[in-house]
C-alpha cells in the first residue's frame, strides 16, 4: 500500500503522468513486492525553468529531472530491493523523460507500521489481524 509522490520537470501532461504512474506502480510491485491494487501515485509537474541545480535551471542545462518519494512500512524491504528499485526507477525515468540531470532523486521512506495506514486503519492493525487469523 505504498504512496508514491513524484515531481517531474516540464509542462503538465496527463498522458505522461498516467504512463509514469503505471511504470512506478509496476516497479514497486515487481521489485518491492507491493500490491498494485493498493498503490497510489500522485504526479506533479514543475516547469524546467523553475527547477534549479547548482544555480542553473534545468531549462538552461537542457536536462530533465524528477523527485520521487515512496512511503513503505519499515522493515518490509531489504537494502538490495531498495537499491534495485532506485536504479530501475532512474533508468525508467531516463527512458520516459529523456536525458536526466544526475541530481534526480528517489527516496524510499520507511515508516513505522503503527504510524502509517489507509482507510482509517494502521498497517500494524492489519498485521495483527492477519497474524491472529493465521494462528486460529
Amino acid at each position: 500500500m505504498p504512496i508514491l509522490q513524484v515531481t517531474l520537470s516540464g509542462s503538465s501532461d496527463a498522458a505522461q503522468a498516467r504512463a509514469i504512474a503505471a511504470t512506478l506502480s509496476g516497479l514497486s510491485a515487481r521489485i518491492l513486492r507491493k500490491d498494485e491494487k493498493l498503490t497510489s501515485v500522485a504526479v506533479t509537474f514543475l516547469p524546467a525553468d523553475q527547477w534549479f541545480v547548482a544555480g542553473e535551471s534545468l531549462a538552461e542545462a537542457g536536462l530533465a529531472s524528477f523527485w520521487l518519494d515512496i512511503a513503505v512500512v519499515d522493515g518490509t524491504n531489504t537494502k538490495d530491493e531498495k537499491a534495485a528499485f532506485i536504479a530501475a526507477t532512474f533508468a525508467a525515468m531516463a527512458q520516459a523523460l529523456g536525458p536526466l540531470h544526475p541530481e534526480s532523486y528517489v527516496l524510499v521512506r520507511e515508516v513505522k507500521a503503527d504510524a502509517y495506514g489507509y482507510g482509517g486503519r494502521t498497517q500494524e492493525s492489519r498485521y495483527v489481524e492477519k497474524t491472529l487469523k493465521a494462528a486460529a
